[in-house]
Formats: C-alpha cells, sequence, structure tokens
C-alpha cells in the first residue's frame, strides 16, 4: 500500500492439554515457546508498535508465582520478548539437565513454563506507543480465579455509553478507552459469578475447598453472555484468567478475523490461518473459524466448546483483510487478490486504449504484487484470444504468425521501497518530506514520450504518497501517460471497527467529492448534511447521511477528479486513476463483504454514529478521531 495506515492487532493463544512432562518427553522443554514464537512471528505483519505475552501456570502451589507477563515496544518487539523468555530457559539449564526436565520443578522456579499461553501483536490505532498501552492487559486480585489477563484485536464504537455503565455498576475506572472498559466490564461479570458461586457453597466446604470448586465450575458462557451484550464495534478478544480458564470471543458480524485449531495435545487460537498451520504443520481444513457472535471457551481441565454469547447478525467480515492485511500466502487470499487484479483488465485496456506494444506493466510494492499477477494474467487471456482472432481470421503471413504469437505484455520493476515509513513519523510538517523518500524507481526501460505506464497498488487512501514521492518519480521517466490502478474501490468513508481511518478529510476520494460539489454549485449541500448529522447526534439508531454527498455523483467522475487532486503541478505526463468497482470486490471477495469504508454500509449502529461524526468534525475543522 503507497498510504500507510495503521491497522489491526493479531492475537495468538496456546492451552496445552495435557500435563506439561507429556511435552517435554516428547518434544523437549521449549515446546510451547517455540510454538507460540513462530504463531507470534508469522502475524508480524498485523502489529510492529508493539507485542505482548503472557503465562498461566495452572495448579502451583501458593506462594509461587504463576502468572508471567512480559511486553515490549522495541523495534523487533517479538524477537525482544522471546530473547528474554529464553534467557529464564538457559538459565534454569545451568541448574542441570534433571532440573531441566522436570516439569513440577519447572513451574515452580522458571517463569513461562505454564499451560497458558497468550500473545499480542500491536498497532496502536488509539494512544501513544507506550509500554503501557500494549497487550496483554491484566486484571488482578488474590483469587486466581478472578485475575484476568486479556488481549484483543479490536475497537468499540461506544466506549462513552460502555464506561457510564461501569460507572453505574459502582467502578470507578482509571482511563475512559476500549481496552480498559472491555476488561472491567468482564471483569465484573467474571467477578459476580465468582461470588454467586462462593455463595452457593460456602456453608458445605471449606473457602480453600471452595476456590478449588468455583475454578472448576466458572460459566464463561454466562460471563460473555452478560458482558458483551452492550459492545458495539468489531473484536476478537481473548483472556485468561488465573486459575486456566480461557476464551476468545468474536463479534456478531465477524469484522474481526479469528482461527483455531484443536487435537487432544493443544487447543491453539490465531488471528491468521497461516501462521496456525506453519507452526503445527497441518492442513488448511483442520483450520475452523471461530463464529461471528459465539466465543470458544477453554475450562481449566482443558475441555473446549464453542458457544454462542451474542445473537449474530448480517456476516460482515472486512474486506481489507483479503484486499491487503492479511498474510498472502493463505491459499483463498492468494487467489482472491489474483481475482482482484483480473477484475481490474477491462478498466486497465481501455484507460491505455487497447495498446499493449506501448505499455510497460508494473506494480507498488509489495503488498500489490499478487493483484499484479491477476491482472497481468487477464491481459494474458485478452492477448491470446486476440490472437487466435488475428490469425483465425486475417490468414496472416508465416513471418507475421510469428511476430503475433511472440508478442508479450512488457513487465518492468519500475516502482522500488527502500524505506518502510515507520509510524513514528506522525506529524504532517514532516511526513511528506518523508514520503518522497520512500520510493525509488528503475531508469532507462521505458521509451521516452512513446510508452504508458500502468502501475497497480492494493488501495489508495490519502493519495499522499502518489502525489509527493511516486507520480514525481515516475514522471521522471519519460511517459506519456501513467495510469494508476487499484485493486480496491475509492475509500469513501471512515473506518471504525480497527483501522485507524477515521478522519473523512483525509481521504482523497472525499476531497474529490466536495471539490465536485463546490466546481457544481452543490456546496450548499454540505451544509445540509451538516445539519442532520448534527440532529443525529445522541440517537442510536441512524443512518448514514453522508451517503447523500456521493450520489451526486458517478464513480468515474469522482476518479476524475481524484486524478487532478493527486497529479503534480510539474508533471508532464497525462494522468488517470482507475479505482476497482464495488461490485467486483464482491466477486472476488465473495464470503467478505464488509464494505463500509467503500458503501458506508455498516453493520452496526455505532458504525453509522461514527460517519456522521467524523463528517460533524470535518465541518467544524476538528482534527480528531470520531470515536
Amino acid at each position: 500500500m503507497s498510504d500507510q495506515i495503521l491497522h489491526e492487532c493479531g492475537i495468538a493463544m496456546i492451552r496445552l492439554r495435557k500435563p506439561l512432562s507429556y511435552y517435554i518427553e516428547k518434544y523437549g522443554t521449549s515446546y510451547a515457546m517455540n510454538k507460540m514464537y513462530i504463531l507470534m512471528e508469522k502475524q508480524h505483519n498485523r502489529g510492529q508498535d508493539g507485542a505482548g505475552i503472557a503465562n498461566i501456570k495452572i495448579d502451583v502451589e501458593p506462594g509461587r508465582r504463576y502468572i508471567s507477563r512480559y511486553r515490549s515496544i522495541k523495534a523487533q518487539p517479538v524477537a525482544s520478548l522471546f530473547r528474554k523468555i529464553a534467557k529464564k530457559y538457559k538459565k534454569a539449564q545451568k541448574y542441570g539437565k534433571d532440573k531441566f526436565k522436570d516439569a513440577h520443578w519447572l513451574k515452580e522456579n522458571v517463569a513461562f513454563t505454564g499451560e497458558l499461553w497468550l500473545g499480542h501483536l500491536r498497532y496502536g490505532t488509539h494512544g501513544l506507543n507506550s509500554i503501557e498501552n500494549v497487550h496483554p492487559f491484566l486484571r488482578q486480585n488474590n483469587w486466581r480465579s478472578r485475575n484476568l489477563v486479556m488481549a484483543g484485536n479490536f475497537n468499540m464504537t461506544n466506549v462513552e455509553e460502555l464506561f457510564d455503565i461501569l460507572v453505574n455498576l459502582g467502578q470507578h475506572p482509571k482511563e475512559k478507552v476500549d481496552t480498559v472498559t472491555v476488561m472491567e466490564k468482564i471483569g465484573h461479570f467474571l467477578d459476580e459469578e465468582v461470588q454467586t458461586l462462593f455463595e452457593k457453597y460456602k456453608d458445605k466446604y471449606s473457602n480453600r475447598e471452595i476456590s478449588e470448586i468455583i475454578e472448576d465450575e466458572l460459566d464463561f458462557h454466562r460471563i460473555l453472555k452478560r458482558a458483551c451484550k452492550d459492545f458495539d464495534g468489531g473484536y476478537t478478544m481473548a483472556g485468561l484468567t488465573g486459575s486456566g480458564s480461557a476464551f476468545v470471543v468474536r463479534d456478531p458480524n465477524g469484522i474481526r478475523p479469528a482461527y483455531y485449531y484443536a487435537d487432544d495435545e493443544v487447543v491453539v487460537v490465531a488471528s491468521e490461518k497461516p501462521a496456525i498451520k506453519t507452526a503445527f504443520n497441518i492442513n488448511y481444513n483442520q483450520i475452523d473459524e471461530i463464529k461471528p457472535g459465539h466465543a470458544l471457551v477453554i475450562t481449566k481441565s482443558g475441555e473446549y466448546s464453542m458457544q454462542q454469547v451474542i445473537k449474530s447478525g448480517e456476516k460482515k467480515p472486512c474486506s481489507f483483510e483479503r484486499i491487503y492485511f492479511s498474510r498472502g500466502n493463505d491459499p483463498d487470499i492468494y487467489q482472491e487478490r489474483k481475482q482482484l487484479g483480473r477484475l481490474l483488465v477491462p478498466q486497465v485496456l481501455k484507460s491505455i486504449n487497447f495498446d499493449l506494444k506501448n505499455t510497460v506493466f508494473s506494480y507498488i510494492p509489495n503488498t500489490a504484487e499478487t493483484a499484479f499477477y491477476g491482472m497481468m494474467a487477464g491481459i494474458e487471456d485478452y492477448l491470446i484470444n486476440k490472437q487466435k482472432e488475428i490469425i483465425v481470421e486475417g490468414k496472416p503471413s508465416v513471418d507475421s504468425v510469428e511476430q503475433i504469437i511472440s508478442f508479450r505484455p512488457r513487465i518492468e520493476k519500475l516502482v522500488l521501497k527502500d524505506v518502510k515509513l515507520r509510524t513514528f513519523i506522525t506529524d504532517d510538517q514532516h511526513r511528506d518530506e518523508m514520503v518522497a523518500h520512500v520510493y525509488d524507481t528503475t531508469y532507462e526501460v521505458i521509451n521516452r514520450g512513446k510508452d504508458t505506464i500502468v502501475v497497480i497498488d492494493d488501495s489508495i487512501v490519502r493519495g499522499t504518497t502518489l502525489e509527493k514521492s511516486i507520480l514525481k518519480m515516475l514522471d521522471r521517466l519519460g511517459p506519456k501517460k501513467i495510469v494508476v490502478v487499484s485493486s480496491a474501490p475509492q475509500i469513501r468513508f471512515p473506518d471504525c471497527y480497527g483501522i485507524d481511518m477515521s478522519k473523512m478529510g483525509d481521504f482523497v476520494a472525499f476531497r474529490a467529492m466536495t471539490a465536485l460539489l463546490k466546481e457544481r454549485g452543490l456546496d450548499y449541500l454540505l451544509g445540509e448534511v451538516y445539519e442532520r448529522c448534527v440532529r443525529a447526534r445522541g440517537h442510536q439508531s441512524q443512518q448514514n447521511y453522508v451517503k447523500q454527498l456521493y450520489e451526486q455523483f458517478t464513480d468515474e467522475e469522482i476518479s476524475a477528479k481524484i486524478s487532478e487532486i493527486v497529479k503534480p503541478a510539474d508533471m508532464n505526463a497525462e494522468l488517470q486513476v482507475v479505482f476497482q468497482t464495488v461490485e467486483n470486490l464482491h466477486k472476488a471477495c465473495p464470503n467478505h463483504k464488509g464494505d463500509w469504508y467503500f458503501t458506508g454500509n455498516y453493520p452496526t449502529p455505532g458504525g453509522m454514529k461514527v460517519v456522521n461524526r467524523s463528517y460533524v468534525n470535518y465541518m467544524e475543522g476538528k482534527l480528531v478521531r470520531a470515536y
């Protein structure tokens, strides 16, 4: 993606279902640690601002630590975490091989030797990139069953309402952020569950006996059903208790991804399938999806079940997962991205006036590469059909037949990505300067004044990198025309479920639409929509009023205006920007129809509230998030 956006997070969980001694004897002491490292490293694409890991030891004696947690915001946070854990293991080896293979001794003396692991990779959509904002979060208590460790991939649209609910429950939250409010709400009902069980058995057993009974009988189906009913957002949330229970719960629309694998040795959860496959060397058909509105619940004894905790809504998994966020080595995602490129071919051919001889094809590295393969496969199919048509109908000479069948589309790697624009470069004053140096190009492969360059990107958000870097760089090659192709549709509306795209004025499609309104004397609609959005504040059931503004223009009109906006003032080549259609997006990704950033069709009431609030912020000049 040419425009840097912050997005998503990743989770990883492992529950060992047999005694620790079993794994030590069969695989070695570091079995779980190694598996967890692979799970997290294979999802590092989901979060490079920070990483954290927690471990629970089940049934250790009182007086021994049973919860371990490390977090890091170093440049390579996953590697940093596991170096620290490995040091613990190496130190333990000094006590001798017998000790290092003794499960009881390890659990009493060495951190991160428990049966339950939870890892998290963070992209910071809220808060500074400080260690305090890195998951897992820990809610501590002297009762093992009331300790709660949580991590997740989520954004809530109704944090203020959730905060008020906590206050009304009698709590005094220390922060008004979704991670804290979610953990405290689940923690509240965990406390109530523990107290209910205590009251049930207090006249029958000693307190110590009751504590053990509670750990065995905790009902997370009931806890999550009560806790999650007020949540509005996209989420996959994972939690562990100090006693060894665990859960992973997914939002009712399935916006955020969650997958799991289980056998008689382990239960494993991750945000992406390839991580599980690689770590445990299994087939893709052995990996299941956690259903929307359901929780995967793991008891202290290691039994697991899928339980519905919220009524499922219309399934709307995030399509950006397929276009950009998830790793492209998932076989389904790989084919979908190729199809996204292939479906663009009719628009691309029209943009170059079908002149393949004088066109050079390339892509914006690195995530657009797969869509590029699909686009070129479609171009080659077109070319084969044209070649057959000419040969069959035209009856050419032997020499011209050889010339026809030997023709191939021209492919060059024109754009090179030298630097990753790190997220600590956030201020607008310095962003443009850095953007200009992120990319470089390959010289002397374009016929000056004659060739057209077609370059595909997976999506265009702000258009900043196109204007400040890529187009200037490609224009120096001297092409007649440059066609920028986006494998995603126009991004028109903010996201509020996990991607850091909430400021309406940032989107180049929105800027293009408002420019067209002003050009055509329709700018009074800006005020009318603003009034509707203001009046809608505070109402739960809303509609997206901003859609009315886009309805004044065709997709092609907005694309043409985007071309004008991103074209540098000193650019010599003609410029055309081509976008994927929403219809073709759904053809390519039929099972992931979460498209609210393209269409404005939000799956939850909170999404409608956020888009209208974002528009109000834009009109009032407030450069703040809308959720």
